[in-house]
């Protein structure tokens, strides 16, 4: 049995991807908001700097405090989201306490509206409470699962890494590319970086990549373009 339920997971961890999203979610939007800020910030200071030094600097900084910030925003969405579930959950132990009766029709009446015969949702609401009650009602009545719930610590680590990853990229880009028009390089490479992580992040969720290269080209140009024309109305010309 227990090696029946094995293959069974791993049929559906291989064919479905709907176990990847919290991680996928906060990973992807991580190295999207690098690439994308990161850049936008190093274009903004490089349309009104004619130096590097400037342009290294508030992309570094940018960089630094990009990946702090993503990481604790993560955290205590997540943990916020983590501490309704938690309040749920032992609202539901006590009402299980106190009104076992009316918790199990409950549980029925959920069961019989998704499609089951009064008699069946009833019986498999007695079943599924003989079993495990608190489980059955957190999951099927509170829609809380180990897919769904939310990992703060996971969440704030895939998306600060993933920050600094992909905000590393338009980082290189503006140490090494030559400082004359730096605006234009930083474009085109952030618009390849978003592209591939596109295609990446479509792939592994299993999702339409054209959808995401065209949604990701599309913000991630008006972005840069904006950053570009505040630097530019701003043009300081550091010399």
């Amino acid at each position: 049995m227990n090696e029946n339920s094995e293959k069974t997971d791993d049929y559906l961890n291989n064919n479905h991807y709907i176990h990847r999203s919290n991680w996928l979610r906060a990973a992807v939007l991580g190295a999207n908001d690098g690439i994308l800020s990161t850049a936008s910030i190093a274009i903004g200071v490089a349309a009104a700097s004619n130096l590097r030094d400037p342009v290294i600097l508030a992309t570094l900084a940018g960089l630094v405090a990009g990946a702090l910030s993503m990481a604790a925003g993560e955290y205590v969405s997540v943990s916020s989201q983590t501490d309704v579930e938690n309040a749920d959950i032992e609202r539901e132990r006590i009402e299980l306490e106190e009104m076992p009766e009316i918790e199990l029709l409950l549980l029925a009446e959920i069961y019989e509206k998704r499609g089951l015969k009064k008699e069946t949702a009833l019986l498999v609401a007695k079943e599924l409470t003989a079993h495990n009650a608190l489980a059955a009602h957190v999951r099927d009545e509170l829609g809380i699962n180990e897919i769904s719930q939310a990992k703060p610590i996971q969440a704030a680590l895939a998306s600060g890494a993933s920050f600094i990853v992909g905000g590393f990229l338009p980082f290189l880009v503006v140490l090494f590319f030559p400082l004359k028009s730096m605006e234009y390089s930083l474009y085109g490479s952030a618009l390849l970086f978003l592209i591939f992580l596109g295609i990446l992040a479509a792939k592994a969720g299993g999702s339409s990549i054209k959808k995401a290269i065209v949604r990701i080209v599309f913000w991630g140009t008006v972005a840069m373009g904006l950053s570009a024309l505040v630097g530019y109305l701003f043009n300081v010309n550091v010399a």
